[in-house]
């Protein structure tokens, strides 16, 4: 019987011991035990059947919201940067996981459909931004999101509707183990400029407000309701407050950036210090955005 690595192979590149650093947008962490990339959605489908089933797995995107810890991930990483077809029919758009969300919404804008503008500022791709229920500027997936197709660990493919995934303020509720294949949008027909108008406003905006030029996480902490993380965070006094490499970004208090020489150890324990921080001066505790391999924020 041929070993599973060795049928993987050939649905595409796999390598061990990748330093996942350079595959998040902070740059820190350590390496994973095994790294894939299927080269299509088939491939990607094929493998859910292929892996083993006690074996960790975790979808990658562009590696934004994302914190690898310094000792590495005991498991397989699942790189779905090769899936990204798109197609559209009338006013629904269907993306294939891997495409990142700045360029979905830039293909949609000029077939003069709107309702994709905020996706333009948010740093990652479609699968990742399903799963977290990503969002900006008043709009969040789950506004325009009608199904997404998964792949259940063994290879069972199954298309779910948006009201069976529970969706709220940066939260899905995928079944277990399920690996986002692809998604339809439900959109609306709008003029191209205007809707072009729109994306780089908010771009401008985000790149006025966010500490684009050094590598970060994006938004550490969700938004209390009724308050904002940055707000609580600054009021703590902790804009420029540093731990190693890790600083709390001068320009944008809930954004962690890495000055050159983080570790992921820096990046968390300055997390930790700010949500004790702001819980301790107004009695709020902060609830990560950020998700850490393998650790509980």
């Amino acid at each position: 019987m041929t070993a599973w690595w060795k049928e993987l192979k050939g649905l595409g590149p796999l390598r061990e011991h990748e330093p996942m650093a350079r595959h998040t947008t902070l740059g820190v962490g350590g390496a994973a035990r095994w790294y894939f990339q299927p080269t299509d959605k088939e491939a990607a489908i094929h493998a859910t059947g292929i892996i083993p089933r006690d074996m960790l797995l975790f979808p990658l995107g562009r590696g934004s919201n994302l914190l690898v810890p310094d000792d590495g991930f005991e498991g397989m990483v699942m790189d779905l940067g090769k899936l990204t077809r798109c197609s559209h029919e009338g006013e629904c758009v269907v993306a294939e996981a891997g495409l990142r969300m700045s360029r979905l919404a830039r293909h949609c804008a000029g077939l003069g459909l709107g309702g994709l503008e905020f996706m333009a500022t948010v740093p990652g791709d479609v699968g990742g931004g399903v799963a977290m229920n990503a969002g900006a500027f008043g709009q969040q997936v789950s506004d325009v999101l009608q199904m997404v197709e998964i792949a259940k660990p063994g290879g069972e493919v199954k298309v779910v509707d948006v009201d069976a995934l529970d969706m709220a303020y940066r939260r899905t509720r995928l079944p277990h183990g399920a690996l986002v294949l692809s998604a339809r949008f439900t959109l609306h027909l709008d003029k191209t400029g205007a809707i072009k108008k729109r994306m780089r406003d908010m771009r401008e905006t985000r790149g006025r407000t966010q500490p684009l030029e050094k590598p970060n996480c994006g938004s550490v902490f969700k938004n209390p309701e009724g308050d904002h993380a940055a707000r609580l965070i600054e009021a703590a006094g902790l804009k420029g407050f540093r731990l190693g490499g890790a600083c709390i970004s001068e320009k944008h208090a809930n954004f962690i950036v890495n000055e050159g020489n983080a570790t992921s150890s820096d990046v968390l324990a300055l997390i930790h210090h700010a949500r004790q921080e702001v819980e301790r001066r107004f009695g709020i505790h902060l609830e990560t955005e950020v998700h850490a391999l393998g650790h509980a924020l």
